[in-house]
């Protein structure tokens, strides 16, 4: 490295944002994810003693999985050597395999590839990295924000050990915030901050367990705002919410969604109204079909109130016939009318149950006789098979109904749909 590139990465570091100052240098200053950083936990005996394997963190923005990164790469003797899959091309996965072989042939050195946003990779460039996460070539570290089950090949998943990060609490966001107004090498510490309880409790409530957007407001609002007569900066709630961004919802194609509406559905099941109507804002707010949410309603209907309330399942097709001829923002009150019906409805999943125990049966029987009687007699010679004949028409009979075996003879005495 030059001069002139050295004290650019030193201006860099300088003018570098709060979170990426703040980041941890050892694991004692990591905040959070006590329960998989915290001592003794298989993932801090692992980077103390430089035995890494390779790993893939997973958890929303903000929770610390390229701090984690960096902190091993302080820690490791192995080269370390970081992409990001969002810029990444196949040249840069060639260089950084080469580079590996000559570290491991030449050296006898391991190398630590961590490739950031890693579920960005298709599945043929997750392919390319295979073989030499398994051969050893190269320890993989892999950081993403979408569910790997989702969106990492399933060979490279079972070769990774996989660590689920969590948003942080509010107690470390707190010691967070905390050491960046005290801080004066990294944090804010040079600046002389006040910051009231009510504009902490507001910061760490809307920052919603990410610590870059606890960080990147803090010093928004620190920077922004002129001291008082004493050079104290005061900063109270007021200074707080003008600093800090909306709220963007996360709510992306794959794990969130999924689990937004999997939480929805299952609370209409539970009857449960009030996290109903939450589920439902939440995706409402977050951009998700109409459409998509009026189905899932239907089903929930049929699936798990049924014959309990047939009227419910009426109500949820009528809703969802409204909600595409009116559109938002009126449908949200179709839709939230309709899931708390079913919420509130009284429960029943026998129709379900009937059919999944009905088509466990013919998978399992085959193509079982159907009983002459009930075959089809609407053409001319059926007598002569024997079609229809002996079949008794219900209502012929007193209240419309006449004992008759109608399941074929090796399943007869078989009962599928049981009212609750």
């Amino acid at each position: 490295m030059d001069l002139f590139s050295y004290q650019a990465e030193k201006n860099q570091e300088k003018m570098a944002p709060l979170a990426v100052r703040m980041r941890p240098g050892t694991l004692e200053e990591f905040v959070g994810q006590e329960h998989i950083i915290g001592e003794n936990k298989l993932l801090s005996r692992l980077i103390r003693a430089d035995q890494l394997q390779s790993l893939l963190f997973f958890g929303p923005p903000g929770t610390g999985k390229t701090s984690l990164a960096k902190l091993i790469a302080n820690h490791t003797k192995a080269e370390f050597i970081q992409i990001n899959a969002t810029t990444a091309g196949k040249k840069d996965m060639e260089e950084a395999v080469s580079r590996a072989k000559e570290n491991l042939g030449g050296y006898g050195r391991k190398t630590i590839l961590f490739v950031d946003e890693i579920h960005r990779f298709n599945k043929a460039q997750q392919d390319y990295l295979l073989p030499y996460v398994e051969d050893g070539t190269v320890i993989l570290i892999g950081a993403t924000t979408e569910n790997p089950y989702f969106e990492v090949n399933s060979a490279l998943l079972s070769r990774s050990r996989l660590f689920e990060l969590k948003p942080l609490s509010k107690e470390a966001l707190s010691r967070l915030t905390d050491e960046a107004l005290s801080d004066k090498k990294r944090g804010l510490g040079s600046f002389r901050t006040s910051l009231s309880e009510e504009g902490k409790e507001f910061l760490l409530e809307n920052a919603s367990g990410d610590a870059r957007v606890l960080l990147n407001t803090l010093e928004l609002a620190v920077l922004s705002t002129n001291p008082d007569s004493d050079g104290v900066i005061r900063l109270g709630k007021e200074n707080i919410g003008e600093c800090m961004q909306k709220k963007i919802l996360r709510y992306d194609d794959s794990s969130e969604h999924y689990d937004t509406i999997s939480a929805f559905i299952k609370s209409m099941r539970g009857s449960d109204p009030d996290a109903t109507v939450y589920y439902l804002a939440k995706m409402l707010e977050s951009g998700e079909d109409i459409r998509f949410i009026a189905r899932r309603i239907m089903i929930c209907a049929s699936e798990d109130v049924g014959n309990a309330d047939p009227q419910a399942l009426i109500l949820a097709v009528n809703a969802s016939l409204a909600v595409e001829r009116v559109g938002m923002p009126e449908a949200q009150i179709i839709l939230t009318q309709a899931a708390c019906y079913i919420a509130t409805a009284k429960k029943s999943n026998a129709a379900v149950k009937a059919i999944f125990a009905a088509s466990d049966v013919v998978r399992k029987k085959g193509n079982l006789e159907i009983p002459s009687y009930l075959r089809d007699a609407h053409y001319s010679g059926h007598e002569q098979l024997g079609r229809g004949v002996g079949y008794k028409y219900p209502h012929d009979y007193l209240g419309h109904f006449v004992e008759q075996q109608y399941l074929p003879d090796e399943i007869k005495d078989y009962r599928f749909y049981e009212e609750d």
